[in-house]
């Protein structure tokens, strides 16, 4: 089913699974990713723990240079990948794709029965390029078969299957290449049987049509990928989010590159505690990522990134401690043995929580750019982010590379991996105020106030509107923010939108401030070219026609505003209705705001409902005024 004729009424994350559109798609990347986990574990696990048998070179040099070669492709190919994604059906080139992984896989098999390791690593080297062909179809394929409401829980479970897959390929890899006599032959046959049965699930996705069917490719990656990258950067909220994808796989290539010495060196471990940490670390990013989809409230929430970033610093400066306090009388331990010794389960519950707060990070990520990227650019796009994503992982490698040669410990890389996104995190929430601001509301509404939304559906996917609603509270704007799966452009009274605290909010979201034509004449009407700019681009924006909070909780006289804006921009106006702020701590009510507060409870009960669409020839103050009131009801 395309996402054009999904009906409204969307099913859950998991039902996708049982659905034709979905399903034989998950189980190809999950085969995929399981089979390139298998692979290059397998081959980090046996030149750790059998170094000699296969390489001079030192092992924790090798943990790093693997990940690198598996990534260089992405620099390479990414651009003529994202070409291949828009010019072809992504049905037949996923099938066209699982053929290479099997070719790549009887290469690989030579390479393990002879224990040749420059043909293994040529064969990291082509598993790097077939999941650089795959990576554009991957995730412009979802909006293309998922309605934008269930982009967060489609990428939620795809996110899921995909690290789930790396926990089952790093178990597999690490326990088939260790098991005695045979552990050769176990990988090369198995990681054969994974791409085929890859092959198997490819043949019952659904057709995918081209997007850019007449697209004239250009093979040189230089130029493609710089003309990706500046069509990318002219929506500034994609770019960025592109950027923060990336840093997120330069934090993970460095601190995952890491367990197979720090499990071996550090915890005394064998390959067993390995696979332990690796296991928690992707069973977290798989709960994180399935967790977005009930902590977003089936939209697109991108405040959920910040909390992540917030997460990824916490947890992996606690690691850096927990390390340290790490004790051991054995001269190695296996997995039964590891948890027993002191300071262990700081080290696990650390690692997973990296995991779930790096899921909350990166699949709303990928959503906003799924949703806001030019549909007919999508597949490029992606594919400038895997440009970017390797890159990334490039240097990440060659960091961790650096810090080992100044004789950084193993804690001590986890420690300024910690602290190098925190200065990331500030720096891009800076440039992009939104995903704070969105954090803000999303926070405001999980803490204090448990919102339900009824008829948001009426807000419209795409293409300007005006939105209306009753001025009862402080945050009213962050209420209906939170509520909305699309920014909003709030005009608010000058004197609130100067208000200490709130004020930088206002700020951050590009409201826009107006005043009484008898106080500032020239602030109103810059007020009134503002928003019929913004209506022009595209853009929601909502009032409050009231002009001022209520002192009553009663909804006040409509001021005349509201026709004049769709007098100068004939957009449609949706009339909204707030209920159940009135008596919170941020009103006008009487009493004390604490007491009110605390009467009402922590959590107190409130609700957004929205009304449906009225064309601009129909609007009138007091007929919005009227629509308010009926879909307010009586509850203040």
């Amino acid at each position: 089913m395309s996402r054009e004729n999904l009906p409204p009424e969307t099913s859950g994350q998991f039902q996708l699974l049982g659905q034709r559109r979905f399903a034989p798609f998950f189980w190809t990347q999950f085969l995929g990713a399981l089979n390139d986990n298998v692979f290059k574990t397998a081959l980090i696990t046996a030149l750790t723990y059998q170094g000699a048998a296969w390489s001079n070179m030192d092992s924790g040099t090798l943990a790093n240079l693997i990940p690198g070669l598996f990534i260089a492709p992405f620099v390479l190919f990414s651009a003529t990948a994202g070409q291949f994604a828009e010019k072809y059906d992504k049905a037949a080139l996923t099938r066209f794709i699982k053929m290479l992984e099997i070719g790549i896989m009887l290469l690989a098999g030579a390479g393990w029965l002879t224990k040749n390791l420059p043909i293994l690593l040529v064969c990291v080297f082509l598993m790097g390029v077939h999941s650089t062909l795959f990576g554009p179809v991957k995730y412009a394929y979802l909006p293309q078969h998922l309605h934008e409401r269930e982009l967060t829980g489609g990428n939620g479970v795809i996110e899921m299957g995909t690290f789930v897959g790396i926990l089952l390929g790093q178990i597999l890899g690490a326990m088939l290449v260790t098991k005695a006599g045979i552990g050769i032959e176990l990988i090369a046959g198995g990681a054969l049987l994974l791409a085929v049965l890859g092959w198997g699930t490819s043949r019952a996705i659904p057709v995918s049509p081209a997007a850019a069917p007449d697209l004239k490719i250009n093979y040189n990656p230089f130029t493609e990928t710089w003309r990706n990258l500046s069509f990318s950067r002219q929506n500034r909220a994609v770019f960025l989010s592109l950027l923060g994808n990336s840093w997120f796989w330069f934090y993970g290539a460095i601190v995952l590159a890491q367990f197979p010495d720090f499990a071996k060196v550090f915890l005394h471990g064998n390959e067993q505690v390995f696979v332990l940490l690796l296991g928690v670390f992707s069973i977290g990013v798989g709960a994180g990522s399935l967790l977005c989809e009930k902590l977003s409230g089936h939209k697109v929430e991108i405040g959920l990134v910040p909390f992540g970033s917030i997460g990824l610093t916490v947890f992996g400066v606690d690691l850096f401690f927990a390390a340290n306090g790490y004790h051991s009388n054995l001269a190695q331990v296996d997995a039964a043995q590891f948890v027993q010794q002191s300071g262990a389960w700081r080290i696990l519950a650390d690692c997973m929580l990296i995991g779930i707060f790096g899921g909350f990070y990166i699949v709303p990520l990928f959503a906003l750019i799924q949703t806001r990227c030019d549909k007919a650019h999508l597949s490029r796009t992606i594919a400038g982010m895997n440009i970017m994503n390797a890159a990334f992982m490039v240097v990440a490698t060659g960091c961790a590379i650096v810090m080992l040669k100044l004789h950084f410990t193993l804690p001590q890389i986890f420690l300024a991996t910690a602290l190098m996104n925190a200065v990331v995190a500030v720096y891009i929430f800076t440039l992009v105020p939104e995903f704070l601001m969105r954090f803000v509301a999303w926070l405001l509404l999980k803490t204090i106030h448990r919102v339900k939304c009824i008829g948001v559906e009426q807000i419209p996917e795409d293409g300007p509107a005006v939105l209306v609603c009753n001025h009862v509270s402080y945050v009213d704007a962050l209420v209906i923010l939170a509520s909305s799966p699309r920014p909003i452009r709030f005009v608010m009274d000058h004197r609130i939108f100067k208000t200490p605290v709130l004020g930088w909010v206002f700020l951050a979201v590009k409201a826009i401030p107006i005043a009484p034509a008898k106080e500032d004449q020239q602030t109103m009407e810059k007020a009134y070219d503002e928003i019929a700019h913004a209506l022009r681009e595209g853009e929601l924006v909502c009032i409050f026609p009231e002009g001022r909070l209520t002192t009553t909780g009663d909804v006040n006289e409509f001021k005349g505003g509201v026709r004049k804006i769709v007098e100068r921009s004939p957009v449609p106006v949706i009339p909204m209705a707030l209920r159940g702020l009135w008596g919170s701590l941020l009103t006008r009510s009487d009493g004390n705001p604490l007491q009110r507060s605390f009467k009402r409870g922590l959590l107190s009960r409130l609700e957004l409902v929205v009304g449906a669409p009225q064309a601009p020839q129909q609007v009138t103050p007091e007929g919005l005024r009227e629509q308010v009131l009926a879909l307010r009801g009586e509850w203040k």
